[in-house]
C-alpha cells in the first residue's frame, strides 16, 4: 500500500436556510459554527463550518446554504448518511434531547453498534453512535455539557452506482482497511480516532439527484500540501482527472470522482480555522479571502443577516 489517508476531513452538504441551519447543528446538536464564510464560486452565499471546539480534522461539516436551489434527492453518487461519535452512556440525553427539541429519530444497529437516525430540517440523514474512541468535545452550549457534546464524525455511509468499483477505491487508493461484510454493507476502517469508518451500501439506490438536503463532497485528509501533491501524483497513476490544486484558505484541496459517482476531495490538515481569526472568536466574523475583501460592504449587505443563539427549549 503506497498511501493511506487518516479518514475524513470534512463533509460539505447543500441547505436551503443559513438561519435554520445554524439552529441546528449549533443549537440542537451543540457543534459549535467555527468559520462564517462565503462559496468562492459564489460570494453571495454563505460557506458555514461547524465542528468540535477547534474544527480538528474528522469534526467539521460545512453547508452551502441558498434558499433558492431545488431540493435534492439522496441516491447514488452521492454520501447517503453522515455519522457523529457521542460519547458512551450519551444515548439516552440525545434521545431525550431530540425528542425535546421535536426531532423524529429510529433506532438501528449496524455491525454491532446501536445508532439513533434521523434528519435535519432540509432533509440530510444524520446518526449518532455512541464510541470511546476519540477526544471529549468541551465545546459548551445550551443545554449540552462536554460528557455528553458530540466528539466528531465516526464516519459515513457511501452510496455507489458501482459499490465494488468504490469500494476498490476505498481500499486500493485511499488505504482504508476492509473489516468485512454485514446485512449489505461493506465496512472499512482509517487509521484516525474519528472519521475513521466507512460503510458502503452493497446494492445500489435511486439515483441521486444534486440539491437541497444532500452531501455535495466528501474529504479526506492529506497531512500537508507536500503530502497532497504526492496524493494527486497517485491519483493521476492510477487513471483518474483530479483538479489542480486549490487555495481553499483553510486547506489547499483537490478533488476528483470515483467510478461510483461521488465526488472525493483530498485536503490537507493545515493551516485550519485559527489562521485568520483567534480561537476564541472563531466563527463571529464574516470572513472573506484577501480578493474579496473590497466587496465586504456589498456582501454584508446582500447575505442574510444570521446568528447562533440558544434556542427556546433550552432557556
Amino acid at each position: 500500500m503506497s498511501k493511506r489517508t487518516m479518514g475524513i476531513h470534512h463533509i460539505t452538504a447543500m441547505v436551503n436556510y443559513p438561519q435554520r441551519n445554524i439552529d441546528f447543528y449549533a443549537g440542537v446538536l451543540g457543534l459549535r459554527l467555527i468559520k462564517k464564510t462565503i462559496n468562492f464560486e459564489r460570494p453571495e452565499v454563505y460557506h458555514l463550518y461547524f465542528g468540535n471546539e477547534s474544527g480538528e480534522p474528522g469534526t467539521v461539516i460545512t453547508f452551502f446554504p441558498w434558499e433558492k436551489q431545488l431540493k435534492g434527492r439522496i441516491g447514488t453518487g452521492q454520501v447517503g448518511a453522515t455519522s457523529y461519535v457521542i460519547p458512551k452512556n450519551s444515548i439516552e440525553f440525545w434521545e431525550n434531547r431530540l425528542e425535546k427539541f421535536g426531532v423524529r429519530f429510529i433506532q438501528s444497529v449496524r455491525f454491532g453498534e446501536k445508532y439513533l437516525i434521523f434528519q435535519d430540517p432540509d432533509g440530510l440523514e444524520i446518526e449518532l453512535v455512541e464510541r470511546i474512541d476519540g477526544p471529549i468535545n468541551n465545546w459548551r452550549f445550551g443545554g449540552i455539557q462536554p460528557e455528553f457534546a458530540i466528539k466528531g464524525f465516526g464516519g459515513a455511509i457511501l452510496l455507489s452506482a458501482e459499490p465494488d468499483k468504490s469500494a476498490n477505491v476505498l481500499e486500493d487508493v485511499l488505504g482504508l482497511e476492509c473489516l468485512g461484510k454485514e446485512d449489505g454493507f461493506h465496512r472499512f476502517k482509517s487509521e484516525a480516532q474519528l472519521g475513521n469508518l466507512i460503510d458502503m451500501k452493497l446494492t445500489p439506490s435511486v439515483r441521486g439527484l444534486k440539491g437541497a438536503g444532500t452531501v455535495h463532497h466528501i474529504a479526506w485528509r492529506a497531512k500537508d500540501e507536500e503530502d497532497l501533491h504526492k496524493w494527486r501524483t497517485l491519483l493521476l497513476s492510477k487513471g483518474y482527472k483530479p483538479t489542480e490544486i486549490l487555495d481553499r484558505n483553510y486547506f489547499k484541496a483537490l478533488y476528483f470522482k470515483e467510478e461510483g459517482g461521488i465526488l472525493f476531495e483530498i485536503a490537507t490538515d493545515p493551516p485550519g480555522f485559527t489562521v485568520d481569526e483567534p480561537l476564541n472568536e472563531l466563527g463571529q466574523k464574516l470572513m472573506l479571502p484577501s480578493w474579496l475583501e473590497s466587496k465586504r460592504d456589498e456582501l454584508e449587505n446582500t447575505l442574510p443577516t444570521v446568528k447562533v443563539q440558544v434556542l427556546d427549549a433550552d432557556n
